[in-house]
């Protein structure tokens, strides 16, 4: 049996930085309430963005689009996990496992459940949406796993460099938007999930050395940046991908979101002192070891429970009202609450895959292995973020970059590399 909550709290190192606990979970709660804020579901069972229907809103996107905070909390513990554990394939494993085993489960729960759908020919409507929408936020995964797999090369240019390394990044970003924008060159912009995401995960490198000293101007020029980049530029206002505009800042993602994401890692930065405080508390800091523990289950289920929410609404013949009314408005604590219930339920069913396991022994070896199954498992991942479960036996595939890929060959991708990862962080003789 594992350490309780409770047990794990009053175990901590007086040494820990429990504010970059709070800002882990806080990003991922953050996600899943705008999540199912932004999903305007119709009488017919349509899903649509309330971001669309309401466009003042867009402008709440520059506080509440959070994947940049949890990216530089990444960052920060990836420095300091590979420098206690700097074997690649060791380092590699002991990262992926509480990501990887609760990801495969939910890929093979709704995988199963989607041919059920399918064969018995009930794959329509909102359970056709759910199959094309579920496996959406699967693509935070698979950037995820990029990060973790060049943390070892860009942790030695950060010590070497420092901020020169990020500016490299950054710099990076820049070309890119350039030849995009300016220049035309096709398929250029995808680099730059590579690059604005890289540059965001290496602040996380920087605060872990203390080097981030003057957050607010990291915060203003943040600020300023994307607002004179969206006001002059090509760029939108939102800050998270709208349906059917030209650009969109999040795929693949823009300067205006590396702007976005200094902006945003300043301020936290700045309520650094306030939220360490905050935290010291034990039942506040109990309450964070409690949602660590199950963060990344929630993450991956909370869109299955909003839809069943609708799916059981829709079912009972419950009238929706229209997204962004009065009564739609009105009706959203119960439909948060309700999602929140359901959420909790699936929590309690699959959270033990997300429990840590005993360390197996590391090897020294297994190095290139551990490189093409992270490969393999990005890949897969990011390739069912785009497919999702709908047409699952039609083969209906989407493009990845310039590759056209199907749900099971994505599963297929991510489930080899997983195991070729297991495999190579793990000493034959242990």
């Amino acid at each position: 049996m594992g350490m309780s909550a409770r047990e794990l709290a009053a175990a901590t190192p007086a040494t820990r930085d429990r504010y970059v606990d709070l800002l882990r979970v806080a990003s991922l709660g953050v996600v899943v309430l705008g999540h199912w804020l932004m999903a305007a579901v119709t009488g017919d069972g349509r899903v649509g963005n309330l971001l669309a229907v309401v466009p003042e809103l867009q402008v709440v996107t520059w506080v509440f689009q959070v994947m940049p905070v949890f990216f530089f909390v990444g960052g920060f513990s990836h420095a300091l996990a590979h420098r206690s554990r700097p074997r690649y394939a060791a380092f590699l494993r002991a990262r992926l496992q509480r990501l990887l085993r609760p990801t495969m489960v939910f890929v093979e729960v709704w995988g199963a459940a989607a041919l059920v759908l399918q064969l018995t020919g009930v794959d329509g409507g909102l359970a056709g949406v759910a199959l094309r929408l579920v496996t959406q936020p699967l693509w935070f995964i698979g950037i995820y796993l990029a990060m973790v797999a060049f943390t070892p090369p860009l942790l030695r240019l950060h010590e070497r460099w420092g901020w020169g390394a990020f500016g490299a990044l950054a710099g990076g970003a820049v070309a890119v938007d350039v030849l995009r924008f300016v220049a035309g060159v096709p398929f250029v912009e995808f680099l730059n999930f590579a690059f604005v995401w890289l540059a965001v995960h290496q602040l996380g490198f920087l605060r872990a050395d203390g080097m981030i000293r003057r957050p607010a101007l990291l915060a203003g020029a943040g600020l300023v940046g994307a607002t004179a980049l969206v006001a002059l530029g090509p760029y939108p206002l939102s800050m998270v991908g709208m349906p059917g505009e030209k650009v969109s800042n999040m795929a693949p993602p823009t300067l205006a979101l590396l702007c976005h994401g200094l902006w945003l890692v300043g301020a936290v930065e700045l309520l650094k002192g306030p939220g360490a405080r905050l935290v010291a508390r034990a039942g506040v800091w109990r309450g964070v070891v409690a949602a660590n523990g199950i963060a990344m289950t929630a993450f991956l289920w909370h869109l299955t429970a909003m839809l069943g929410v609708y799916g059981v609404l829709l079912g009972l013949g419950v009238e929706l009202p229209d997204p962004a009314s009065a009564a739609w408005w009105a009706q959203m604590p119960l439909r948060f609450a309700a999602a929140g219930l359901l959420t909790a339920l699936l929590v309690a069913v699959f959270r033990r895959f997300e429990a840590p396991v005993p360390a197996a022994p590391a090897t020294d070896a297994g190095g290139p292995l551990a490189a093409l199954g992270i490969t393999l498992a990005l890949f897969g991942v990011l390739g069912l973020s785009l497919t999702g479960f709908a047409g699952l036996l039609e083969g209906r595939s989407a493009t990845l970059i310039a590759v056209p890929v199907t749900a099971p060959a994505a599963v297929g991708l991510a489930l080899v590399g997983w195991l070729m990862v297991e495999r190579a962080g793990r000493d034959p003789r242990g």
